[in-house]
């Protein structure tokens, strides 16, 4: 048979094993490579070990989250006074706009010494909800309330327990050496200053 002038090759053997011992074998090269390598998944819910735990991450969840744990318990009860309960409707309308008014005037003098030292923001939000519990009862909505809060609170408290973000990572810096801090790497002091939003 001709070969029309091709020229055939004899198959050689396979090239012999790299050693295993070659440091730069198990390298990612490329930019995915190294991506994918370092790559974890992370699931911020999980039960904590202690009791203790649970309670400091209750306590620090109500700290992150509050305004959205409130604002979560403030939709249900103004969903359920809706249909009868107008007046009630109205003067929790009426409450969310002092309290938001005096959030504000929170945030728009920062510097301000009675606002923040003086006055504490705590006791005047614990007396703000007091005085809407207070005018809900003496509307008739008492039983609204009751149910909203039996059965939006083991909701929240329910999350604060299994939400473990903050838990998951441990940052060591000067001011707290070995406990957990926020990753946002701002100090104390400025952190503050962003707490008085809430």
């Amino acid at each position: 048979m001709a070969n029309y002038g091709a020229k055939q090759r004899i198959p050689s053997s396979p090239p012999p094993p790299s050693s295993s011992t070659d440091p730069h074998e198990r390298e990612p090269k490329g930019y995915q490579e190294i991506f994918y390598a370092n790559f974890r998944v992370y699931c911020p819910i999980n039960i904590p070990p202690t009791s203790e735990a649970a309670g400091v991450r209750i306590m620090r969840n109500i700290g992150s989250f509050g305004l959205y744990y409130t604002l979560f318990v403030w939709i249900i009860l103004f969903i359920t006074l809706i249909p009868r309960r107008k007046v009630s409707l109205i003067l929790l309308v009426i409450m969310t706009y002092v309290t938001t008014i005096y959030c504000l005037i929170l945030r728009a003098f920062p510097n301000s010494v009675v606002l923040h030292r003086i006055i504490d923001k705590r006791a005047v939000l614990t007396l703000l909800a007091v005085a809407t519990a207070v005018q809900l009862i003496l509307t008739e909505a008492g039983i609204h309330l009751a149910v909203t809060l039996a059965s939006s609170v083991p909701l929240v408290l329910v999350h604060a327990i299994l939400w473990a973000s903050f838990d998951a990572f441990e940052v060591e810096t000067a001011s707290a050496k070995g406990e957990l801090a926020p990753l946002t790497g701002h100090d104390e002091s400025v952190a503050e200053n962003y707490s008085d939003a809430v």
